[in-house]
């Protein structure tokens, strides 16, 4: 009898625990409320009016505002539906004229707390991965600490304004399923998540690598009939959200408003990925040439002002078109989709799927900064793995969060953005360690050797395993006061040496220093993955 309850009582305290980390997370939020927003704010804001305002036959065509819809019909519909609470709320917030950058408390109000409200999804998936599985207690907080409590999270979605954690959530959901072997709940899920947000197709070849190999290679019978069953679920999916606009013949303008190649390989802020290096070597070797008195034609540098769309030219290395991006994002997942064929284990579909949404970010077009949280939430699931996985995360992490810093340029909002990485620096090290210690190190020491083996290294984690507790290498110290220099250099020296001189370098410092760390994570990652039996 005593053993029947303690699954209940596990189950429960998780509960109790999850909801207590949750209710914390949510009064910072409230407290953040009056805090600046980018013109993600009035993009919201305006898609709410559209939806509200306009039938369905419009809302891809309508120009009222310079924010035009451009996210699939799920989300579409979700505007739609929240905006009737809008409405009852404030009439002019969904008023598609008089509601153009309309600032007063209520709309500020109302759209802060409808993404707080959202953020019940994110809950959702984090409970179902923390009571589906054989985690410690210690595994559990850890997760709640890299996920509830995400400072990037909370600068995107809560300060600059953004839904991710509400698609983030489902993207968790989907995991979750898959992890436990219910690959069909898995797959519908993500089919909704793509209906929401199109960019986190990205993963899309991974599931379908996983799913027909894991669910649909069973025999000619089965595996046909099961193939048949996941196709049906995923054209239903699909149909539910765009056949509407297929019955109006809306099709083109929803595809050219959500694929937009015309803004650009780089946003005006460029994300620290591979493109960083690319065009500094275009543009420095143009500057070199010219000086060596060779004519070249070098394009004005657009490091910060330029709006979305504006992209100068490369003056030496070959043109990028979206096409050879596209390519170049297959190429680099393929080692990940061979391993996902040979050996489709549920427990490494978080971190294939963390990879691919990494290789997105690093190669893609046009990609933004926020974008590195499809793959630093979902790498939370795994980084309690080993010691090996927790230093490169807590690395990961940090940089991640920082990368995020420019979104938030008033003075004001400064030390909250500080004080976020900071305490979340400071938790995620008492969390790791406290998973770490030399009482818990004899799993984690066996896992370590055996993973130094497979991939030929001598005295790296089992010697800081068997040490105790969790610390980083000197080269992941010398890194993190570098970007302490960065900051201090873009905050401080430079507006004092220089003034108005060079504006973009601080930024400029800030996509290559952190380019340089995501482009080693992606390296890491691939070796990891194809090191694994």
């Amino acid at each position: 009898m005593e053993d029947q309850r303690k699954p209940e009582k596990n189950k429960t305290s998780t509960t109790s625990n999850l909801l207590w980390f949750f209710g914390v997370s949510t009064c910072v939020k409230l407290l953040l409320i009056p805090s600046y927003h980018s013109t993600d704010f009035e993009v919201h804001r305006n898609w709410l009016a559209i939806t509200h305002s306009l039938p369905l036959d419009q809302w891809y065509i309508d120009k009222t505002s310079p924010w035009t819809l451009d996210y699939p019909p799920f989300f579409a519909y979700f505007e739609y539906i929240i905006s009737f609470f809008a409405h009852l709320v404030d009439p002019k917030i969904v008023d598609l004229e008089k509601g153009l950058d309309y600032k007063a408390e209520s709309v500020v109000l109302f759209q802060r707390l409808s993404v707080i409200v959202c953020d019940l999804v994110l809950l959702y998936g984090v409970y179902r991965l923390s009571k589906n599985f054989s985690m410690g207690f210690k595994e559990r907080v850890l997760m709640w600490v890299l996920v509830v409590w995400s400072p990037g999270l909370v600068i995107v979605d809560h300060m600059h304004f953004q839904y991710n954690g509400f698609l983030l959530g489902l993207l968790m959901m989907s995991i979750s399923y898959m992890m436990e072997g219910r690959d069909l709940m898995g797959g519908f899920i993500f089919a909704v998540l793509l209906c929401f947000k199109h960019l986190f197709a990205v993963a899309a070849p991974v599931y379908f690598v996983y799913l027909l190999r894991h669910y649909c290679w069973k025999g000619f019978v089965k595996g046909f009939w099961r193939i048949s069953v996941l196709g049906a679920v995923v054209v239903a999916v699909f149909a539910a959200a765009y056949g509407p606009f297929v019955y109006h013949g809306q099709m083109q303008k929803v595809i050219g408003r959500m694929f937009p190649f015309g803004r650009g390989l780089c946003h005006a802020y460029w994300a620290p990925n591979f493109w960083v290096f690319y065009i500094i070597l275009d543009k420095g070797l143009a500057f070199l040439l010219k000086k060596l008195g060779l004519n070249i034609p070098v394009p004005a540098a657009s490091f910060t002002g330029g709006l979305v769309g504006d992209s100068s030219p490369f003056a030496i290395l070959p043109q990028v078109t979206p096409l050879t991006t596209f390519i170049m994002v297959l190429l680099a997942l393929s080692p990940c989709l061979i391993k996902a064929w040979k050996n489709p284990q549920p427990r490494s579909v978080p971190r294939w799927i963390a990879y691919a949404y990494m290789c997105g970010f690093l190669f893609g077009w046009h990609v933004h900064e926020k974008a590195s949280l499809h793959f630093v939430i979902p790498l939370a699931i795994v980084a309690g793995n080993s010691l090996e996985d927790a230093r490169h995360y807590f690395l990961l992490s940090i940089v991640s969060c920082y990368s995020l810093f420019p979104l938030l340029y008033e003075a004001q909002e400064y030390p909250i953005k500080v004080l976020l990485l900071l305490l979340h620096s400071v938790l995620m090290w008492q969390s790791f360690s406290a998973l770490f210690t030399k009482d818990a190190t004899a799993k984690a020491v066996v896992s370590a050797k055996k993973t130094d083996r497979q991939v030929g290294l001598k005295g790296s984690s089992s010697d800081v395993v068997e040490k105790g507790g969790f610390r980083i290498g000197w080269i992941g110290r010398c890194y993190l006061f570098g970007l302490l220099a960065v900051e201090i250099w873009g905050q401080f020296l430079h507006p004092y040496l220089l003034g108005d001189k060079l504006p973009f370098v601080p930024l400029l410092l800030i996509s290559i220093y952190c380019a340089l760390e995501i482009m080693y994570s992606w390296i890491w990652q691939l070796r990891q993955i194809v090191v694994s039996p």
